[in-house]
């Protein structure tokens, strides 16, 4: 997946210097408008400065979405020297919708734990999705000599589909619940995104599960996908899953004893309207459960997921034997930086943080607001030894960074971390975060801007109950 973002203006330079530097630092390639890469890029970005002139911005933003139609454009609010002067010049958040913007984002900090969110995400159609005018509710031209097994079998699919909550529980309900339809040597699903001109495929789900790798794209997935229309293939048959004019997905039908009848294929394209509407809906209901978990002022995940995500990954480790660490650290004396700054300079502070931290670890890691000026980083299949090199590295990182504040300060911190490992120092989540707490504490108490790692024993019950909640 790129990670490559276009900036659609220079000016001021000053500023969009800034920008630059910060997004490359946060592990972005950053091109300019006239960029000649062949793929598109993960974002387009315009930087706001109060006083810009709507037409101009209007004009970029046409030009760029017509040759990049289905990537999202942000507009990136840049503080100006003169800020406070130009206030009654500001670009109001409905203007700004009107002008093709699709995400507005007030401080450039924000940006780039937005982008590592959006990252893999067709946000251009969620966005669609979101604006399009509800829906005609389709009639369903079952097969009319279908049998009261197989319509008990489709009844169970729909109805099964209503409790999917993601895209693969719902490519997985919906591809095993038409093998009990309709024989097949085998089923894929393949999620749909749309890039451009063209639509493009990944296997997403396979029944039975391919003997290695992931299986390959056959050409009647590819046509169904491209014509909208199903398609087939020698002993392939695919069949496109469309809500409203997007696809969300192919779903392929392989036998090789004898091609589908016709009154099998028409089922399966009858049962495809109520299982893309509900395919749609879980992603919404995803997209919603996301938004839940998302801390406001970074964008990374709160506390509230962070509890959520421990739970499941200590589950796989215990099943699989393998290690789980927790960093927690704490920014050290932040508090003067509220206090001789501000609290504005403090909330940008804690947005540049989250960017400093992303940038340091894998895709893989969990980077998680806790509260405050408190961090939490996971790392599956990690253990202690390695974490503690990880929390040496992200410490030097911080250290070693000049926080602007928004203002164009100079501001110098620090921070005290802590690690703790599953199974070598706790045994739930709750105790894995109280014991990295713990450790933390002890950095502090011992000089700050320092690594520690947890004893063997549990946490005192005093930890546990002050953060665990």
């Amino acid at each position: 997946m790129t990670k490559r973002v276009i900036l659609l203006n220079d000016e001021p330079a000053t500023l969009m210097s800034e920008l630059m530097t910060m997004l490359r630092a946060a592990g972005f390639s950053v091109a300019p408008s006239d960029d000649e890469g062949r793929s598109a890029p993960l974002a387009l970005i315009y930087g706001v400065v109060a006083g810009d002139r709507t037409n101009v911005i209007e004009a970029l933003v046409r030009k760029a979405t017509r040759r990049w139609p289905r990537v999202p454009v942000i507009a990136c609010r840049l503080r100006a020297p003169d800020q406070e002067q130009s206030a009654r010049r500001r670009l109001g958040n409905a203007v700004l919708k009107k002008l093709g913007f699709h995400l507005i984002v007030e401080e450039a900090a924000q940006l780039p734990a937005l982008l590592h969110e959006i990252e893999g995400r067709d946000l251009q159609a969620e966005l669609d999705e979101e604006e399009d005018e509800p829906m005609r509710v389709p009639d369903l031209p079952l097969p009319p000599a279908l049998g009261a097994d197989a319509l008990r079998a489709a009844f169970a699919l729909v109805a099964a589909l209503h409790f999917a909550d993601d895209l693969r529980h719902a490519a997985q309900i919906t591809i095993e619940r038409l093998a009990a339809l309709v024989a097949a040597d085998r089923w894929t699903y393949y999620a749909a995104q749309d890039e451009g001109e063209k639509t493009v495929l990944e296997p997403l789900l396979s029944l039975p599960r391919e003997a290695t790798g992931e299986p390959s794209i056959s050409e009647a997935a590819l046509l169904a996908a491209s014509r909208i229309e199903p398609a087939s293939e020698a002993n392939r048959w695919a069949m496109p899953l469309l809500y409203g004019e997007r696809v969300l997905g192919v779903i392929e039908v392989e036998r090789a004893a004898a091609p589908l009848l016709a009154e099998e294929a028409e089922l399966l394209a009858a049962l495809a309207v109520p299982v893309a509407a509900a395919i749609a809906r879980s992603v919404r209901v995803a997209e919603a459960e996301r938004l839940s978990h998302t801390d406001d002022l970074t964008k990374l995940r709160n506390a509230r997921f962070l509890r959520q995500y421990l739970i499941g990954e200590i589950k796989r480790a215990r099943r699989y034997g393998s290690p789980v660490a927790a960093l927690f650290l704490d920014l050290d004396d932040f508090k003067r930086v509220n206090d001789e700054h501000g609290h504005l300079v403090g909330s940008h502070v804690l947005m540049e943080m989250a960017a400093v931290i992303l940038a340091s670890v894998r895709d893989t890691d969990v980077v998680a607001r806790y509260g405050g000026d408190e961090f939490v980083i996971i790392l599956p299949e990690t253990a202690a030894e390695q974490a503690t090199r990880v929390a040496e590295r992200v410490r030097t990182r911080i250290a070693g960074h000049i926080f602007t504040g928004g203002r164009g300060l100079r501001l110098r911190l620090t921070a005290s971390f802590g690690v703790a490992s599953f199974p070598q120092h706790a045994q739930s989540p709750q105790q894995l975060l109280a014991c990295a707490d713990a450790a933390m504490y002890e950095a502090k108490a011992a000089r700050k801007d320092c690594v520690r790692v947890a004893a063997m024993a549990a946490a005192s019950d005093a930890h546990s109950e002050n953060h665990a909640a």
